[in-house]
């Protein structure tokens, strides 16, 4: 299996990003991959991406602006469920094209 960590992130750093890292766990999970995930607030995304543990960043609450050096994808849609499949396909595809 493949490993991939990912950086989610929300509003509190608690609940959402939570919820976003439970679904990408599971549906990851079913494409081969073992996903470690870490919850943060946008105000310690930043440093947190800097530091070189993560391949992406998931977020449901605006990201302060600066160089984060990994892709970022908009995880709103797994609040909503409007747009999740879509969501989920870029994260794979985003992943997928890492570790080419």
């Amino acid at each position: 299996m493949k490993k991939v960590s990912i950086l989610s992130v929300c509003g509190s750093g608690t609940v959402t990003s939570s919820m976003v890292a439970g679904k990408l766990k599971e549906k990851l999970k079913e494409k081969g991959y073992i996903v470690s995930t870490t919850e943060s607030r946008p105000t310690e995304a930043l440093n947190l991406a800097k530091s070189g543990r993560f391949n992406l960043i998931t977020f449901t609450s605006p990201l302060t602006p600066g160089d984060y050096g990994i892709p970022a994808i908009n995880a709103f849609a797994c609040l909503t469920g409007i747009g999740e499949d879509e969501f989920l396909a870029e994260v794979l595809k985003t992943i997928e094209n890492m570790q080419k």
